[in-house]
């Protein structure tokens, strides 16, 4: 299958498993913005794993979810991570916690975002780890697409869950409000410090060379600088 060179109107499976320590489960809620829908990861070894980013809360998804669960053997979920404050990043937090029970949810400080939910968080701040058997998740601050963002580093594969910082298919939107550009580019350079074996991105396919794709991130982004300039 050759990949589209933008998401619109791409498919991905509803579950896949991407290595020993990550299955995906797809978000169910895609648009022009999301492609296919949010990737949302169980991750790590054990009886009970992380969730990483439970997608935005349509009904679909959590038939999808439990799909998952009995791909990875019927596993429990332990923990919810979030790269971000995006409603189609948090915003499932509250279905699966209705379905799975209260979770410790771990999250970088947004007040104005987090404010809004009526679940504790648990800050997350640069550098900590959220560990599950056979998986630590080090949280990496990379602001730009959100104030809030954080990648996290699958340190046991030198991996890169990298949230909407670096996508599958096309480029990351920086928001005109709560976006800033040069930010973005800095974490970016921080990410390709990283040097990441593959990165598993919140929308579209896995990345399977991510210093690869991250140089290729960086520039089209100074082309792009280049050409306002130009113009």
């Amino acid at each position: 299958m050759t990949t589209p060179p933008v998401m619109l109107g791409m498919t991905l499976p509803d579950v896949d498993v991407w290595s020993d320590r990550v299955v995906v489960a797809l978000g169910q809620n895609p648009s022009a913005f999301t492609g296919p829908g949010t990737n949302t990861y169980l991750v790590g070894t054990g009886r009970a794993r992380i969730l990483v980013d439970p997608g935005q809360g349509v009904d679909d998804y959590l038939p999808v979810l439990e799909r998952a669960i009995e791909r990875a053997g019927g596993v429990a979920i332990e923990r919810i991570a979030l790269t971000h404050g995006h409603p189609d990043h948090i915003g499932g937090c509250e279905q699966v916690m209705r379905r799975f029970g209260e979770l410790p949810v771990h999250k970088f400080p947004w007040p104005d975002v987090d404010e809004a939910y009526p679940f504790p968080i648990l800050t997350l701040a640069d550098g900590d780890r959220v560990r599950t058997e056979g998986a630590t998740l080090r949280a990496v601050h990379t602001p730009g697409h959100a104030p809030d963002h954080v990648c996290f580093v699958l340190e046991e594969e030198r991996a890169l869950f990298s949230g909407d910082n670096v996508l599958g298919v096309g480029t990351t939107v920086i928001p005109s409000q709560s976006g800033d550009l040069g930010a973005y580019m800095a974490s970016l350079d921080r990410l390709l410090g990283e040097a990441p074996t593959r990165i598993y991105p919140a929308h579209g396919p896995c990345i399977e060379d991510g210093v690869a794709k991250i140089r290729e991130y960086i520039a089209h982004r100074r082309e792009r600088d280049e050409q306002i300039v130009a113009a």
